[in-house]
């Protein structure tokens, strides 16, 4: 195995040695607060809501997916239990009709009735066992949408080459597994994706690739307007930059081009509208982002999450939410995924510090 891939096969599939919680650090708007919601949910990645207030966690962490609970109200969780063990990087979570939708890389499983069962939590049922074997962007977010479907992405299995139609796009399959179709082309990598209240369009947020320099490319946030859109990757990116290798003969105009460009290697990944009401009102309708953070960037970018306002259709602000998961170059924090909660409040997953946050709002 060539030295670099080997090191980036392991920073992506490995755990991080988790940190702890450090909030004193954070810088948050005037008004908000956050709180550790549980410090008990290492390598924590995706987030999905249950119907009866469960909050689940997909992970990297030795192949487990948690289930956390507020008994009480008291806005943090007093229960972590882990509902499954052995999944193939389980770090996708997706709830529907009382059961638990996991990723794990080539397979897709679920999890029957499982709030009824979280001390009993029944054997990962597979739905779907088809997908590439690749580790490489292999790990998977998944989400239901408004047509009741599973949409699943299938990464690149590499930083930059050109597979055809086969990899770097999404998916969508009926919730038995069913009807597996293609969505969308050219998306490198998307780590979170979500629906606009109100007309039900698709959003997504794209990695770049790297080794092109520290300011390109900047990693995007897409809406798609109709099936079989294509966004550009591997020839184009950032829509506006043709690839040095697989860009010659084409032309970015060809291509979707980002409704956003969200910054160079910043790891864009878990997204969410805000339909709450206990923000602010002119957080009504706003996108929230988590910055996973850089890697291979000279001075670190990322490593926060961001908040994108609208006027229609047309970015009004992309502004600093929550910062200071890194300062002086070294992190002690790594934002995976955001949800809001039915209260108002927003959690943030951390996979480095192993921690699911909750953002509220008091003047």
């Amino acid at each position: 195995m060539r030295p670099f891939l080997g090191v980036l096969l392991g920073m992506l599939a490995l755990p991080a040695m988790a940190a702890s919680p450090q909030l004193d650090k954070l810088t948050l708007p005037k008004g908000f607060h956050i709180a550790v919601y549980s410090d008990a949910v290492p390598n924590a990645r995706e987030i999905a809501l249950g119907a009866k207030g469960t909050v689940f966690v997909g992970s990297n962490d030795a192949g487990k997916v948690y289930a956390l609970t507020d008994s009480n109200g008291s806005g943090k969780a007093d229960k972590v239990r882990v509902i499954a063990t052995g999944l193939q990087l389980p770090v996708g979570v997706a709830f529907r009709n009382g059961d638990l939708y996991v990723s794990a890389v080539s397979k897709i499983v679920v999890l029957r009735d499982i709030e009824n069962h979280l001390d009993d939590p029944p054997k990962p049922e597979v739905v779907y066992d088809k997908f590439p074997t690749e580790t490489h962007h292999g790990w998977k977010f998944i989400a239901f949408g408004p047509d009741g479907k599973l949409y699943v992405p299938i990464g690149a299995p590499c930083n930059i080459c050109d597979k055809g139609k086969d990899y770097a796009k999404l998916t969508r399959m009926n919730a038995d597994g069913s009807g597996l179709e293609d969505v969308a082309y050219g998306i490198r990598n998307t780590v979170g994706f979500t629906w606009r209240p109100g007309n039900n369009e698709l959003w997504f947020t794209d990695n770049g690739r790297d080794m092109m320099g520290d300011d390109i490319p900047n990693d995007e946030l897409n809406r798609l307007t109709r099936v079989g859109e294509h966004f550009g990757y591997p020839y184009c990116h950032q829509g506006d930059t043709l690839d040095p290798e697989f860009g010659k003969g084409k032309n970015c105009k060809d291509y979707t081009a980002p409704v956003l460009k969200l910054g160079p290697h910043v790891a864009a990944l878990g997204l969410r509208f805000y339909e709450g009401s206990q923000f602010p009102a002119n957080y009504k309708g706003a996108l929230f982002i988590a910055q996973h953070g850089s890697w291979n960037r000279t001075r670190k970018s990322g490593y926060r999450v961001m908040s994108v306002r609208f006027n229609g259709d047309k970015v009004a602000s992309y502004d600093t939410f929550i910062d200071g998961f890194q300062q002086d170059e070294k992190s002690w924090g790594r934002p995976v995924d955001v949800q809001p909660l039915p209260d108002g409040s927003l959690l943030i997953s951390d996979d480095l510090a192993g921690a699911v946050y909750r953002v509220t709002y008091s003047p």
